[in-house]
């Protein structure tokens, strides 16, 4: 279950590439307040240390005040610079604790499977899962075991036994993480073999040709001698 986290957002007007820049100087870093049924998106600004203390809080509701109103909130999406990874922009959801939400939630995967430790390899296809809930049941995350998947096996988004508030989203069959068996590499063809065919190739080529060739001699010789 998640609990409310107050993050403190300042009201801004849109800016331009200067602006944001200047803007990342200051230690602030822009984003736009949005919900289902707001008529207009708002623009804010918000501290990069208070981002960071709303990262280590464990809960994905937020409340904040825009404007003269609190609103609860959710990070509907967060975008990360390439090079540092740190955050260059937020979008905040607004949304109403008595109405259900669609969210993702992170996966953890604990353990060591058998199949690795045998020689496979393991391939997760999916980092989060999408639910849906009413936002005070929001988990933190799912945690997974994965030390029983052999060779061959999988893990799917219908496997994680979920509380009977939670309903899952993601297609059941969907594969969270699966040992597959590890690529055998092809030992090469030796070039000297590849060499020797070619040679004989052109060795038997070179003798047909030579073969002909005196045939077609012998034939006109013996056109000359009945002349």
């Amino acid at each position: 279950m998640s609990n409310e986290f107050n993050l403190t957002v300042d009201k801004r007007g849109l800016t331009n590439k200067s602006g944001r820049k200047k803007m990342f100087k200051e230690g602030k870093v822009p984003g736009i307040y949005y919900s289902h049924d707001s008529k207009e998106s708002i623009p804010f600004s918000i501290s990069q240390s208070e981002l960071i203390k709303a990262q280590k809080a464990e809960t994905q509701i937020y409340n904040i005040t825009v404007g003269s109103k609190k609103r609860n909130v959710l990070f509907k999406s967060v975008q990360y610079h390439p090079v540092t990874d740190e955050i260059i922009h937020i979008d905040l959801y607004g949304i109403k604790m008595d109405q259900m939400v669609s969210v993702n939630v992170s996966i953890n995967v604990n353990g060591t499977a058998k199949g690795v430790v045998e020689g496979g390899v393991l391939v997760q296809g999916l980092n989060e899962l999408e639910i849906e809930c009413l936002p005070m049941d929001i988990p933190q995350s799912f945690d997974i075991d994965i030390s029983n998947l052999d060779i061959g096996d999988s893990f799917r988004a219908g496997d994680i036994d979920l509380d009977e508030k939670l309903t899952l989203k993601t297609a059941e069959d969907q594969i969270i993480i699966s040992v597959t068996q590890a690529t055998k590499e092809e030992e090469p063809v030796a070039e000297e073999e590849v060499d020797g065919e070619g040679t004989e190739d052109s060795e038997e080529t070179t003798s047909s040709e030579e073969s002909d060739s005196s045939e077609g001699s012998t034939d006109k010789d013996e056109t000359k001698s009945e002349e």
